[in-house]
């Protein structure tokens, strides 16, 4: 039987299509739904055109004992991936899927994490600072931003000259070659 996999995004769902696409004739896991705080967000476009399933919730909704736990319990993910979600996930969550929930984050833990800091900002902060390195880390969610047990992370070399965007684009494409690699080996675990 195939895995069970949940994406929750707030925004494009670049990397969520990737994930899309990469399981889209796997005989190991299937996306089953795709999650939005935002009803308006292209990922949700993205998965129906995928014929997948797509809600968005409420903040209100996220938060509620009996909101959206009782979908994902119906939805019964093996694994829940946070691509581009920009809520803090809340613990009512967590509690009811421990060790299921992994996120990926623009930058090598623990540096440039914390409240505030994601795309955009991240690849900003890292320029200002002038760091010669960046990358990616996929880590398991906790009850703190970006502080859950690291999984995996992958590197790229900059240059003095790049611009945040020449930064998004060197941290986009590692997102794109590791995340569904990642995804395929937690769950073939």
């Amino acid at each position: 039987m195939k895995k069970r996999l949940v994406i929750f995004a707030s925004g494009n769902g670049t990397n969520t299509q990737n994930v899309i696409n990469y399981f889209a004739t796997s005989q190991s896991a299937e996306v089953v739904c795709v999650l939005s705080n935002k009803k308006d967000a292209k990922v949700l476009e993205r998965a129906k055109s995928s014929d997948i399933k797509a809600l968005a919730f409420s903040k209100a909704e996220m938060l509620s004992p009996d909101g959206l736990i009782d979908n994902l319990k119906k939805l019964a993910p093996d694994l829940i991936i946070l691509a581009g979600f920009l809520l803090k996930f809340p613990e009512i969550i967590l509690r009811e899927f421990p060790n299921k929930v992994l996120n990926i984050h623009p930058a090598l833990l623990p540096k440039y994490g914390g409240k505030g800091m994601y795309g955009t900002h991240v690849h900003k902060a890292v320029v200002d600072n002038k760091e010669t390195e960046t990358g990616i880390t996929i880590h398991y969610v906790n009850e703190n931003y970006d502080e859950g047990a690291i999984i995996f992370q992958a590197q790229t070399a900059l240059l003095p000259s790049d611009s945040p965007e020449d930064v998004a684009k060197k941290v986009h494409q590692l997102e794109y070659d590791w995340l569904p690699k990642v995804i395929d080996g937690l769950i073939s675990e």
